[in-house]
């Protein structure tokens, strides 16, 4: 079987990220790059042999596959053109800014018949997944009460801080564990939320908490930290049930560890890996290649990742309000 031709769009920290990860594919080809707000295209086209495109259509006429990787607010404008061209897409978390540009890019690529594959990695970590399984398997019976926690440094200035372009905190790295809330425990039906910076504008960092009420009856305790110091990067969760409680902690077992890389002119970024000899972002790339190819069914779909947007949202609204907002849940 020939490889699948992959265009990355974005050369900044999570186009190198990916462009690693496909690298590791033996059945996926990077051929092309274009840049995005950030990064060096040509350092990162050089690393993995790829042509350095002027635009989007000069990659589009090259590959098979289109990795988004460019800042959140430019999800919607890559996936709907790379759609219309008939090529699948691979979208970095959150699949969009707002809950209409995502349901938009799932429109568009439907009606254009090429799957549409979000990012949300942490469903791919061996740690989480395994919980998810002895859930489902119903090792602590019934979920009831849902902890996580996502705690790093603040990234170093540019788009994620503005919080018009990456939604802010809740948006960029709590969506990680919103996604993986709903998935253990049922659809979110409610939140209340809370964050340092609406409290204190001047803090110059963010912490935010979230309960989440699911539709089954359980509830999601989230937490998400900007406010540690370098190289900081922990995560916790526990899952209580009815008949037991799993509990991951990267504390005691270090199954989630910093991996800190540079990015022309921003310094560090945080990146979270697995011991394992397989990086989750790896096994997660080639599960798409997977499902571009028919060979399998997606793990986390375009309609999941919608729902994490539609989550956060109402993050951001409780956050805003101070009282509870409703989640927008499909029908």
């Amino acid at each position: 079987m020939s490889r699948t031709r992959i265009g990355i769009v974005g050369a900044g920290f999570m186009g190198s990220v990916h462009a690693a990860a496909w690298a590791a594919c033996p059945d996926a080809r990077l051929t092309a790059l274009v840049g995005g707000s950030g990064g060096a295209p040509t350092r990162l086209a050089d690393e993995y042999g790829m042509r350095v495109c002027a635009g989007l259509d000069e990659l589009l006429d090259q590959v098979d596959v289109v990795d988004v990787c460019v800042p959140t607010d430019r999800h919607h404008e890559v996936t709907v053109r790379a759609a219309r061209a008939g090529r699948a897409v691979v979208c970095e978390k959150p699949l969009a800014r707002t809950p209409a540009e995502a349901a938009d890019m799932i429109a568009v690529c439907r009606e254009a018949g090429v799957p549409l594959l979000p990012a949300h990695v942490v469903r791919f970590f061996p740690e989480y997944a395994a919980a998810k399984a002895a859930v489902d398997a119903g090792a602590i019976g019934e979920p009831a009460v849902v902890r996580l926690t996502r705690a790093s440094f603040q990234p170093p200035g540019g788009w994620y801080l503005d919080e018009a372009r990456s939604g802010g905190l809740h948006f960029d790295l709590m969506v990680h564990d919103l996604d993986y809330a709903r998935w253990v425990a049922g659809e979110v039906v409610g939140v209340h939320a809370r964050s340092v910076r609406a409290a204190r504008p001047d803090a110059g960092t963010d912490h935010v908490l979230a309960i989440l009420r699911h539709a089954p009856g359980a509830i999601s305790h989230v937490e998400a930290s900007w406010a540690h110091p370098p190289p900081t990067f922990r995560t916790r969760a526990e899952i209580a049930g009815t008949g037991g409680l799993l509990e991951l902690d990267s504390d005691r077992s270090a199954p989630v560890r910093p991996n800190l890389r540079a990015v022309a002119g921003a310094g560090a970024m945080p990146l979270p890996s697995s011991p394992l000899a397989e990086s989750p972002y790896t096994t997660q790339l080639r599960h798409f290649l997977d499902v571009v190819r028919g060979a399998a069914a997606p793990i986390v779909t375009a309609d999941d990742a919608l729902a994490a947007v539609r989550i956060a949202t109402a993050v951001g609204e409780s956050i805003a309000t101070g009282r509870p907002a409703d989640v927008e849940v499909a029908a």
